[in-house]
């Protein structure tokens, strides 16, 4: 009979790995065709959104989180060089969409929200997520085709590294 420990062990370990996720979105890769709903509740196909200029989609752990704050701030922050880039945004995390609406709300974030209760577009880009949190990465699409990615997103600097490829590579 195994012992206490191993059950314990056994047990708490599924708890705190990651999720088994699709293999990481490769360079050139086209942007996954996966829709879900946005703080508004209303369906976003991201293939669509992203067919022509950029789109950036970024993956955050909890809505109105430090971090996750930090995150969204960094972006909103900057928004205009986005615009002017031609850059389209949306964030993703696991949050309903009641939570989307109101971290959106709180913080006037420009850029959409999807709510990715499912985990489906976790999936299709093939983020991590642990005890029910995506791990924070950051895709960048031109095209509909990926060419650049960040699999430890920044907080703070989340626009900032971005900007920083897109005039490095305009």
């Amino acid at each position: 009979m195994p012992s206490l420990r191993k059950l314990l062990t056994a047990a708490t370990s599924g708890i705190f790995a990651a999720s088994a996720a699709a293999d990481p979105l490769a360079d050139g890769a086209a942007l996954p065709a996966v829709s879900q709903k946005n703080h508004n509740d209303e369906l976003v196909n991201l293939a669509e959104a992203g067919a022509t200029g950029y789109l950036l989609v970024y993956f955050y752990p909890k809505a109105d989180t430090p971090g996750c704050t930090k995150q969204a701030c960094s972006l909103r922050d900057d928004y205009a060089e986005f615009t002017d880039k031609g850059v389209k945004i949306y964030g993703v995390s696991k949050d309903p969409v009641k939570a989307q609406k109101a971290f959106r709300d709180k913080y006037k974030l420009p850029f959409d929200l999807l709510a990715d209760e499912d985990g489906a577009v976790l999936k299709a880009f093939g983020v991590p997520s642990t005890m029910g949190f995506a791990k924070r990465q950051a895709f960048l699409f031109k095209e509909g085709k990926l060419v650049w990615r960040d699999f430890s997103a920044s907080t703070e600097q989340q626009a900032a590294d971005v900007i920083g490829f897109l005039t490095k590579n305009s």
